[in-house]
């Protein structure tokens, strides 16, 4: 299983990922916020889709959750780091980071 020095080196393998403070939690971005660390280095929150969210709590309920607000109902999940083998965590977030990497593009595309 994984702990939180698993998650900021996974995090932060990713191209253009850097790891910034974010209220009370460690948030990581390429651009696009794509996952935060709690403060107690126990759980993240990671940025699905509704339907990768969906089936992450499907298959997986002891490891993912989906946060009970807007941010949930946006893709934001708790993901218990506990409950992970490294390899569903970094499947995990290289999902969360491709999406910010997309919207990135999305964005420069539209400003030039």
């Amino acid at each position: 299983m994984v702990d939180a020095a698993d998650f900021r080196r996974i995090a932060l393998s990713f191209d253009g990922a850097a790891e910034y403070p974010h209220f009370d939690r460690r948030a990581f971005k390429a651009r696009v916020t794509f996952a935060t660390l709690a403060p107690d280095e126990l759980t993240a929150n990671i940025k699905f889709a509704p339907d990768e969210q969906a089936l992450k709590c499907a298959v997986a309920p002891d490891a993912f959750v989906a946060l009970d607000n807007a941010w949930g109902r946006r893709g934001w999940t708790r993901a218990t780091l506990g409950a992970l083998s490294e390899a569903e965590l970094r499947a995990a977030l290289e999902m969360a980071w491709r999406h910010g990497a997309a919207k990135a593009k999305v964005r420069r595309g539209r400003s030039t």
